[in-house]
């Protein structure tokens, strides 16, 4: 007898095996493809891959992300590089406390002492150079050839006498940085380096003219190259690996730093026109009357140089960033006689008036003072820092002219000055003329206060010559202490101009205006 062993063709078949069976094949297929995976990984000798996170510098940014490409899998580590201007990155590492990129490369170092500035406290002063560029000016050939090319090479002073030279803003822009570095250096020996200082700063235009670019730029543009004559260090293009990177990362990040400081990414990062972290071509280039191939300065420029140029700037272009403290206590809603207005009246009046004398790209914010305005503080913020600008256009004008004094509420002034100036310290901002302003009618008459020696104390404790950051007093009325007002301005560098005649307000605030205005070496101290 023959017997069936197997389901007849056509049969029923048994529906919960047949699902068993396929579960069992994806269960089967998942676990060969988990173990397939790890047996790549493994052979590597990596059990996965650590993700390393970089933000660069627009011109630098393609070459790293080239390099990226290039790092071979046995490193167990894979590199995402983003694109990002720097001053948007210095202003994200001051005021992020968490996320963002596992390392940075800015064009030049400046950009880390700016965002140190700007709050990133824990940022590291300097990185490892993976290139060099110098800054110079570029000029079509037309234009060199007015100079003298290409039988001689155009020198920045004769281009600055003869043409007008653009400029991008120093205190965002590194390239208006290195400018500013290189006429400092280019004026140091003259009998009055200030006063030149001050006189080629002058023949800057910030909205045209021929503009200052970095010989890698220069190159891709196929524009002549005119360098600077003195030892100034371009953009060193600093690596930077960040506080926020994991340990993983960190380790990651250091070992795609030997790759980039490695012969063979030399070699890429000469194709794309720039030098070596020595400041010279890592590859020589054949010779051309377009730039020259002499070795450049290396490394970042000296940081005390960075902020008297930078403070230099700010001078000659009467660009501010000024905290005002208004005094809003009782005694400003008192009649000034002989006028039909309240000392609080005539000082908005002349505050407003002021504020069209300051450019519009000026900063300013401002607090009220008088006792406990906002809880137990003495002051609250009425204008958050902002341009005049957009003060201006965001109804800041009408916010201010619509203060009034606080009924019955005294003058605060010790615990006020103090947290503005914490404030304007902890924001203090490179290319910027810095001030905390004071206006009163009054003397501190806040029992609770610190008092007047431990304001003086902590003051001091708040100096850095090379940020300096004055507090100009503006007092009026009969019940002003002058000495007061001149002992804190003096502490910080300041000044302070009083007048018991509250009538006098306009006098007094544009004096004090005047000399918030007239910077060295114009006006001396």
């Amino acid at each position: 007898m023959h017997m069936q062993v197997g389901p007849r063709r056509g049969g029923r078949f048994n529906a919960p095996v047949v699902v068993l069976s396929l579960l069992l094949v994806i269960a089967l297929g998942a676990w060969w493809g988990v173990d397939y995976l790890r047996a790549r990984l493994a052979g590597n000798g990596c059990d996965a891959l650590t993700p390393v996170e970089i933000t660069a510098a627009p011109d630098v940014a393609p070459v790293l992300t080239r390099l990226a490409k290039t790092v071979p899998q046995e490193e167990c580590f894979s590199v995402n590089v983003t694109a990002k201007e720097s001053a948007e990155v210095a202003d994200l590492l001051g005021t992020t406390a968490s996320g963002g990129p596992d390392v940075w490369v800015p064009e030049s170092s400046t950009m880390l002492s700016q965002a140190r500035d700007a709050g990133a406290w824990n940022l590291p002063e300097s990185g490892q150079s993976v290139a060099n560029s110098p800054v110079v000016l570029g000029l079509s050939d037309e234009t060199a050839r007015r100079f003298g090319w290409p039988g001689k090479a155009p020198a920045w002073q004769e281009i600055l006498d003869g043409s007008p030279v653009g400029i991008p803003d120093p205190a965002r822009d590194p390239l208006g940085v290195a400018t500013l570095l290189a006429l400092r250096k280019l004026t140091e020996k003259e009998p009055d380096p200030a006063a030149a200082f001050t006189a080629a700063m002058r023949k800057l235009n910030p909205a045209s003219g021929q503009a200052p670019a970095t010989e890698q730029s220069v190159l891709a543009r196929n524009l002549v190259a005119v360098y600077p004559g003195v030892p100034v260090q371009g953009f060193d293009y600093p690596y930077v690996v960040l506080p926020k990177a994991s340990e993983a990362s960190r380790t990651a990040a250091e070992r795609f730093l030997r790759l980039l400081l490695d012969p063979l990414a030399g070699s890429i990062f000469a194709d794309e026109g720039f030098r070596a972290p020595s400041g010279q071509f890592a590859v020589p280039r054949a010779q051309d009357s377009r730039t020259d191939p002499a070795p450049q300065p290396p490394g970042p420029p000296p940081v005390a140089d960075l902020y008297a140029a930078l403070q230099a700037w700010a001078g000659t272009n009467l660009s501010a960033r000024v905290q005002v403290l208004l005094d809003v206590s009782g005694s400003m809603a008192a009649a000034v006689s002989g006028t039909g207005k309240s000392r609080m009246e005539l000082t908005l009046q002349a505050a407003t008036q002021g504020l069209g004398l300051f450019k519009p790209s000026t900063e300013l914010g401002l607090w009220l003072f008088s006792t406990k305005l906002d809880g137990d503080k003495d002051h609250r913020v009425l204008l958050p820092m902002k341009t005049i600008a957009e003060q201006k256009s965001s109804g800041g004008v009408e916010r201010l002219q619509a203060v009034r004094p606080k009924a019955g509420g005294a003058t605060g002034l010790y615990d006020s000055i103090l947290a503005a100036y914490q404030n304007a310290r902890q924001n203090w901002k490179p290319g910027r003329i810095n001030l905390v302003v004071v206006l009163t009618d009054g003397r501190n008459e806040d029992s609770e206060t610190i008092g007047l020696p431990r304001l003086l104390e902590e003051l001091g404790k708040l100096q850095d010559p090379r940020k300096p950051l004055p507090v100009i007093g503006i007092g009026i009325g009969p019940d002003i202490d002058a000495s007061e007002l001149r002992q804190v301005s003096t502490a910080t560098g300041g000044d302070s101009f009083t007048t018991p005649d509250p009538r006098k307000i306009s006098d007094v605030f544009y004096q004090a205006l005047s000399k918030i205005m007239c910077q060295p070496p114009t006006c001396k101290n």
